[in-house]
C-alpha cells in the first residue's frame, strides 16, 4: 500500500514540473521565442536551448523522488513525508529563486555570499540530498532554464557531499580528541 503511494506521489509530482515546464516554454515561444544559454555567459563556450529543459526537468524529478522515497523509506517509521522533506525543498528552491533574482539584477557579490554561506551550511546540514537538488533546480529554472541549475546543482550537490560525508566527520573527529585531552 505505501509503495503505492510512493508512486502516486511520484506520478503527481512529475507532472507538476512538466506542466510548469512546458508552460513556461510555449510562454517563451509565443513572446519572444525560447532563449539559450552560454556556459558563464559566453558566447564562445556552447549553449543550451531551454526546449531540453522539457525532457529533462520531467525526468529529473521522476529520478530525484524515486531516491527521496527510497531513503526516507529507509530512514522512517511511519508512512508519512517528514517535515524535513518538505524543509529541505522549499528552502533549496528560495535559495534557488533569491540566487537568480540577484543574478538577474546584475548583483553578483550576493549570490557569491549566498553560495560561500551554502557551502558553510553543507558542514552541518545534508544539503546534498535528492529533495535539496531538486528544489534548488526548480528554483532557477524560470531564470536559467533546466540544463545550467542542473549543471551547477551537480557541483554544489559533489561539493556539499564532500563537505557533510568526508570533512565533518574528520572535523568532529579531531574535536572530540581535543575535549577528550582538555578534560583529562
Amino acid at each position: 500500500m505505501q509503495q503505492s503511494s510512493s508512486l502516486k506521489k511520484r506520478i503527481y509530482c512529475t507532472i507538476l514540473v512538466t506542466v510548469f515546464i512546458w508552460t513556461l516554454l510555449l510562454w517563451d515561444y509565443f513572446h519572444g521565442g525560447v532563449t539559450s544559454h552560454h556556459l558563464l555567459q559566453n558566447k564562445d563556450l556552447p549553449s543550451f536551448s531551454n526546449w531540453w529543459s522539457g525532457i529533462l526537468l520531467p525526468l529529473l524529478t521522476w529520478f530525484l523522488l524515486y531516491r527521496s522515497q527510497v531513503r526516507i523509506a529507509k530512514e522512517a517509521t511511519s508512512s508519512a513525508l517528514p517535515s524535513s522533506f518538505i524543509a529541505y525543498f522549499v528552502g533549496a528552491l528560495l535559495f534557488g529563486i533569491v540566487l537568480s533574482v540577484f543574478f538577474t539584477l546584475s548583483n553578483q557579490d550576493v549570490p557569491f555570499y549566498m553560495i560561500v554561506g551554502l557551502l558553510m551550511l553543507a558542514l552541518f546540514l545534508p544539503i546534498y540530498r535528492s529533495e535539496c537538488f531538486l528544489g534548488f533546480v526548480i528554483g532557477m529554472t524560470f531564470t536559467f532554464g533546466g540544463v545550467l541549475p542542473v549543471l551547477i546543482g551537480t557541483i554544489l550537490v559533489l561539493i556539499c557531499s564532500i563537505l557533510y560525508l568526508a570533512l565533518r566527520p574528520m572535523v568532529l573527529f579531531v574535536y572530540s580528541k581535543i575535549a577528550n585531552l582538555l578534560h583529562k
